[in-house]
């Protein structure tokens, strides 16, 4: 009788889940989760990010009872703790997703040392990185080739979720743990649920009733009709390639750039520590300009609004993190590496490629074709939060100030401007 063991790491779900396929075809399944103390004890264990997986665990494990197994849990060392679990069990293969981080790239070396058959197999991303490669390179440096090939590359078909999980009698399943025993720090008050059901659910009320006006409102925001699904791709908890076959074009183009920047950080795996390319800038050690920024007390209200999102909610509009990210490189001279790890202490949907790739884009050290481009923080207020409600919901200080006014606030009569809450700028930016 056959054993397999599905060791689950970014793919939280049952449904198009081609590792829980795999291991699904032994006789008997042990789907596993490992809480990695290497990860817990580093900076990406952000109690964001780590509230959203316990949240998705949970789920995940409904949808596993509901199908006859469970869900196993431990800590510690993967490795480790897949090697006892196989033993333990008479495993005899383990499957997983395929990721390309340096990090998963060493994990799976360290299984394969442990004489376990292991398969990886697709899932993270819609075309795994490495399978579009231009002629003469290991990788796309630019989106726009990526974005064609991409388009004409032929797709995995989905995989249907598995009516039956047989696990092996007599296993110690472990219980969930509490947030408190796995981080500390705050959370965000309005942070989403995580899960699959949670994910899906989303997913199918954003196609049907938003998808189709991507284009139009993307960047309005105000309205707030992204998908918000961000944090159930990096979790696995909803599948990028259903996502992309359901989804109109400009949709699928959101989700190539999501896989353009795997496949470059899978090329550069120092990506979240190193320039792409080095422009030999130098950067301004403004500690002060830095606190006010992270904080959302800069003065200037559209960037203010942006960190007070992410600060409420472990999520910011795509157009904000544009804007923000360019005043924090641009305007104030400060290094990306530093809005990077912000940025990560709070996203729920912090990724390591997505994340650096579009930090070094906005600073000019990346993948961008106009290195030298900056986004005045006026001029996008104006475009992108014309009547000011986005300022206005996120920054209470301003509430009552009418109209486009509320972006310079500087400018109100002199009466008005010094009753604000509110500081003024920390640098000019008209």
């Amino acid at each position: 009788m056959s054993t397999s063991i599905l060791l689950f790491t970014r793919d939280l779900r049952v449904h198009d889940n081609p590792a829980l396929a795999a291991a699904c075809g032994a006789d008997r399944t042990v789907p596993v989760f490992v809480f990695d103390d290497a990860i817990l004890d580093g900076p990406f264990a952000a109690p964001n990010r780590v509230r959203f997986l316990l949240d998705s665990l949970a789920d995940l494990r409904k949808s596993l009872r509901e199908r006859g197994g469970d869900l196993v849990v431990r800590r510690g060392d993967p490795v480790t703790e897949v090697a006892r679990l196989a033993a333990e069990t008479h495993a005899d293969s383990v499957a997983l997703a395929d990721e390309r981080s340096a990090y998963a790239t060493r994990r799976l070396g360290r299984l394969r040392e442990e004489g376990l058959t292991v398969s990886v197999h697709p899932g993270v991303t819609v075309v795994p990185p490495g399978e579009l490669t231009p002629a003469g390179g290991d990788h796309y440096r630019v989106f726009t080739p990526y974005w064609r090939a991409w388009d004409e590359a032929r797709w995995r078909p989905a995989v249907d979720a598995p009516t039956a999980v047989r696990l092996p009698s007599r296993v110690r399943v472990g219980a969930l743990p509490q947030l408190a025993d796995l981080t500390s720090g705050s959370l965000s008050p309005d942070l989403a649920p995580g899960g699959e059901r949670a994910g899906r659910y989303h997913m199918a009320a954003w196609l049907r009733d938003d998808a189709a006006r991507y284009e139009q409102t993307r960047d309005d925001l105000a309205a707030d009709r992204t998908s918000r699904l961000s944090a159930y791709l990096k979790f696995g908890c909803v599948s990028p390639r259903e996502l992309a076959e359901a989804a109109p074009d400009p949709v699928r183009r959101q989700l190539a750039w999501r896989d353009f920047h795997h496949q470059v950080a899978a090329a550069f795996p120092g990506l979240a520590k190193d320039d792409y390319r080095s422009r030999g800038r130098r950067w301004n050690d403004d500690g002060d300009a830095l606190a006010a920024w992270r904080d959302g007390m800069t003065g200037v209200p559209i960037v203010d609004a942006g960190m007070r999102q992410l600060h409420r909610e472990g999520f910011m509009h795509n157009r904000a993190r544009l804007i923000t990210a360019s005043f924090l490189t641009r305007d104030l001279g400060i290094d990306w590496r530093h809005g990077l790890r912000h940025f990560n202490d709070w996203l729920a949907d912090g990724d390591i490629a997505d994340n650096a790739g579009n930090w070094q884009w906005v600073a000019g050290t990346g993948n961008s074709t106009r290195p030298d481009q900056v986004m005045n923080p006026l001029r996008q207020a104006s475009r992108f939060d014309p009547r000011g409600d986005y300022v206005r919901h996120y920054v209470p200080e301003l509430a009552d100030i009418e109209g486009a006014r509320v972006h310079r606030p500087w400018k109100l009569p002199e009466g008005q401007r010094e009753s604000l809450d509110y500081p003024p700028p920390i640098i000019d930016v008209e």
